[in-house]
């Protein structure tokens, strides 16, 4: 059967324009586009105004943005394609800064040497190396080879040695940081347990609750 002549033609959105601001609809533009339309500069101001109050009930959010009142008025100019020729009480947008783009955030690029131990370390030996001889950069070296044995006990279940981290220390400062002779790491608990970021499942192992988590765990009950 053919369509008659009186029939009404549907319009989709994939036939149209794109819009510029899509949050504010297809019926604001219309309005920004009649705003051409009027020939008096002092009345088509005025409309201008009033198409800036639908654009903010339209869009409340933009109440959470410092200077909304001057956002809303450079959208109106972006969606009249920067050409509207109006009294505006802020400095008129321009599209080679609104369309510019930001300058690139550079990256870090080069690789981690160790990556069970993560970029941190590096920075921290820096500091380290930095530091004159006695007895504090011995503390800081402790500090930091404790830290760097519960890092390896993350990523790596079998138990480590202190040799091994001390290895690890003097390997990955290129040689500036040295290990004082004859330091020891505390001992590790028997009932210590190292997970994986994001792996914790809020078990407590020490504390006043320490035993009844170890025998929950154990068990399934409490003892």
């Amino acid at each position: 059967m053919e369509a008659s002549e009186n029939s009404i033609k549907l319009y989709y959105n994939t036939e149209v324009e794109k819009l510029q601001m899509p949050e504010y609809g297809r019926n604001v533009l219309k309005m920004v586009e009649q705003l051409r339309d009027i020939p008096d500069r002092a009345k088509r101001t005025e409309q201008a105004y009033a198409v800036v109050k639908v654009m903010e009930s339209l869009n409340p959010q933009v109440h959470q943005q410092e200077n909304f009142s001057q956002k809303l008025w450079d959208h109106l100019f972006m969606i009249a394609g920067y050409d509207l020729d109006v009294d505006s009480p802020f400095p008129k947008p321009l599209p080679e800064i609104v369309n510019s783009r930001p300058d690139p955030i550079p990256l870090n690029t080069k690789p981690i040497r160790a990556r069970h131990y993560g970029r941190n370390i590096e920075s921290i030996l820096d500091l380290i190396a930095s530091e004159p001889e006695g007895e504090v950069k011995w503390a800081m070296i402790r500090s930091l080879a404790i830290y760097m044995r519960q890092q390896y006990l993350i990523w790596n279940k079998d138990t480590v040695e202190d040799a091994t981290i001390f290895q690890d220390i003097e390997r990955l400062s290129g040689g500036r940081v040295k290990v004082p002779e004859g330091l020891e790491l505390s001992k590790l608990s028997s009932d210590a347990s190292f997970s994986r970021p994001g792996m914790n499942l809020g078990f407590n192992t020490g504390g006043k609750n320490g035993k009844f988590n170890r025998n929950f765990r154990k068990n399934g009950k409490k003892k």
